[in-house]
């Protein structure tokens, strides 16, 4: 009764002296309002952030736990390291470690996978005009001589000598600038040749009667000159694609189809797609009209969008190329009616078309794509080509595969993040040629090869023998002969290539095999330590050498920038609430030198030190609980207020990540209010604990002097 009866006393004397020190209770109390609302606001956007790259990583690529060859040199970095790519140790036998880990507790998938980049060809415009002109002498050849087929190409013909000419001009403008006597001049002259050859009328007249013959002239001595880049690079992950699409849940695919199940393919990233395979004007006008209508940005205001216009306005000739004569009139023709204009030169409408302004760019975007995009190529890879891959092997020498394009894909909520975006899924098959791996396949042609050439297996201990051993005696006179390269090189078949792409591997087979790395999906992610400690276990126990690591660890600098955005965060917090402790600790110093009557007063009736004490510490937590309270009301009130403003926009690619999306809508966590309220009763706490103690130390004696 006497300790309820003692707080009671204590709250009331408290309430009193709030409303009494108005100006240092509202310095004292703004100090803690402003603290605690940037606790709540701060903690709960790095707890969004945490969400949503969890969510990002977990549901693109990581899964929940990743193993890896613990006898690797460099961690895993699923979106790559400070370095480049992880030099990972394979997994050579995957299949066994399935087995193992499908048996842990909790662990619900486990899917195979390989990250690495590869070389992509991907042809010119002179090439793509190149293979139309083939088509059309392939049809000819086989008996089609109908008008259409004459008029496309003669058409075909006129569109490749135009592109000469303007190869030409180029070379020559190349051979202004070089070195009259540098090392090239030679080739630049030999090149100039072969382009004087194939823009004269009469190879056109000799291509009509030997079409094979010109063919060949082009595409050996003029295609490899066009200064257009032949090549690019993708960024794969080799994986089982129907294990990877059930244990991610984020993966879709937006055009095309799925690679069938057991079949070679590849899908590429959308993303990737749209920054690096797409037409450029094209691709300009699409990021013009995304940062117009996600994020309200003008081309009047924007100087970053008024440079995208000039860009695109400045290279039509990419467009203009695309286009042969049948094409290029017919393309005419659509402008001027969608346009509404008389002009009668391509070039100009072209021109017309890309100079946009806030006022009629929605007109001429939708002009674009519904009038002359079809009559373009608008990627320079397309669903359903054939691709031809290329990577270094693990044992340095370059390996070659080809491999059918069967759509683009993407990950939710990541359409526009090119750490995830910038990621092609292909099949584990591929994979393992790229790799250097010998499949089953591949072993049964080398030993194909090894019939026919009779070569037989000689052991380390007898090849000495075997090789220069006096008992084997001369085998055969050497004599000089031809040699007939046709029973050298057995080619494969177009039966042989062909069954490559359409046969149908089974799980046994695309199990059994090499891998870089797996993804583990559980059936409770709450259980993710746990879980992990049991993988660990369940590998040693089998004689496997792996790493077990969690998604955030996996990811590397990726996974660890929610780590030191919280540290930011707390050291922030750490350095307000250090001052807010300096200036509370003087605030209560001076108040309760001004009490010290008050004091020495109740210390004269009766009052113990003890009680002096608590009653200032009273005083000082129940300052910072009220406005604690308040601070974390306006937290809450800043994040409603973020949310209702349509988020924190993610400004680049990265942010767009690890955001999750194209906005952070951050919501209160749950333990945000009550870090809030902790940390300001600990700091009211020890910044009232000094002035306390100065007052347990006031006697009755001390205040009547005071007094006097």
């Amino acid at each position: 009764m006497r300790l309820r009866a003692d707080t009671a006393i204590m709250l009331r004397i408290a309430v009193r002296n709030l409303f009494a020190g108005r100006a240092k209770t509202l310095i004292i109390g703004g100090i803690i309002l402003i603290g605690a609302a940037l606790v709540v606001v701060g903690s709960s956007l790095v707890d969004s952030v945490d969400r949503g790259m969890r969510a990002s990583i977990q549901g693109s690529l990581g899964g929940h736990l990743q193993v890896y060859d613990e006898r690797s040199k460099d961690p895993l970095a699923l979106y790559g390291g400070m370095m480049g790519e992880s030099v990972l140790e394979p997994i050579e036998d995957f299949a066994k470690v399935k087995s193992v880990l499908e048996q842990v507790p909790n662990v619900k998938q486990v899917v195979p996978m390989g990250i690495d980049q590869a070389m992509v060809a991907t042809g010119n415009q002179l090439d793509v005009a190149l293979e139309k002109l083939r088509q059309d002498v392939r049809e000819r050849l086989g008996g089609d001589h109908s008008p259409e087929l004459g008029r496309r190409y003669e058409a075909h013909k006129a569109h490749l000598r135009r592109m000469i000419g303007i190869l030409r001009e180029d070379l020559a403008q190349a051979r202004v600038l070089a070195d009259p006597n540098g090392p090239d001049i030679k080739e630049m002259i030999r090149n100039a040749d072969a382009l004087k050859r194939a823009s004269e009328g009469a190879f056109w007249e000799d291509f009509d009667r030997a079409p094979l013959d010109g063919l060949e002239f082009l595409e050996n001595r003029v295609a490899p000159l066009a200064m257009e880049a032949g090549f690019t690079f993708v960024r794969y992950v080799g994986t089982d694609l129907e294990a990877f699409f059930r244990a991610f849940d984020r993966t879709q695919v937006v055009e095309g189809e799925r690679v069938p199940p057991g079949h070679r393919g590849i899908l590429l990233g959308k993303w990737y797609a749209e920054e690096w395979l797409k037409l450029k004007p094209a691709r300009l006008l699409d990021k013009i009209k995304t940062a117009r209508d996600a994020q309200g940005r003008r081309i009047a205001r924007d100087e970053e969008l008024s440079r995208w216009v000039r860009e695109a306005s400045g290279q039509l000739r990419e467009v203009s190329l695309q286009l042969d004569p049948i094409q290029a009139e017919e393309a005419a023709t659509r402008l001027r009616r969608a346009l509404g204009s008389e002009e009668r030169e391509l070039p100009k409408l072209l021109a017309a078309l890309f100079q946009v302004n806030d006022d009629n760019f929605d007109r001429n975007y939708r002009i674009f794509y519904d009038e002359l995009a079809p009559l373009l190529r608008l990627y320079m890879i397309r669903i359903g080509d054939t691709i031809t891959i290329k990577a270094p092997a693990k044992s340095g020498y370059m390996n070659s595969v080809n491999v059918k394009v069967y759509g683009f894909v993407q990950f939710r909520g990541l359409e526009q993040s090119g750490l995830a975006g910038v990621m092609s899924l292909m099949d584990l098959m591929t994979f393992r040629d790229l790799y250097g791996y010998v499949t089953r396949e591949k072993a049964a042609e080398i030993a194909r090869i090894q019939q026919r050439s009779g070569a037989r297996a000689v052991s380390r201990e007898n090849a000495e023998a075997e090789l220069f051993g006096e008992a084997s005696g001369l085998v055969g006179q050497g004599t000089a002969a031809a040699i007939d390269d046709s029973k050298l090189l057995v080619p494969r078949t177009e039966a042989e290539l062909q069954d490559q792409q359409d046969r149908s591997y089974s799980q046994e087979e695309i199990d059994s095999g090499v891998a870089l790395n797996a993804a583990l999906i559980l059936q409770d992610p709450g259980k993710l330590r746990d879980t992990a400690r049991d993988v660990e276990a369940a590998t040693r126990a089998a004689g496997l050498h792996l790493k077990v690591v969690d998604w955030q660890e996996a990811s590397g600098l990726v996974g660890r920038f929610v780590t030191l955005a919280r540290l930011i965060l707390w050291v922030a917090v750490l350095i307000i609430f250090l001052v807010a402790l300096v200036i509370i600790n003087n605030a209560m110093v001076m108040a309760t030198l001004q009490r010290v009557k008050e004091i020495g007063t109740m210390r004269a009736i009766g009052a113990q030190r003890r009680f002096v004490l608590a009653m200032l510490l009273v005083e000082t937590v129940a300052v910072g609980i009220v406005f604690g309270l308040v601070g974390a009301v306006v937290g809450v009130g800043g994040l409603w207020a973020i949310r209702a403003a349509g988020g924190i926009p993610a400004t680049n690619d990265q942010l767009y990540f690890f955001f999750s999306g194209p906005a952070l809508l951050p919501t209160l966590g749950s333990t945000s209010v009550a870090i809030a309220l902790a940390i300001v009763i600990v700091v009211s706490v020890l910044s009232g604990l000094y002035p306390a103690l100065l007052a347990m130390r006031v006697t009755p004696l001390e205040a009547m002097q005071a007094e006097e």
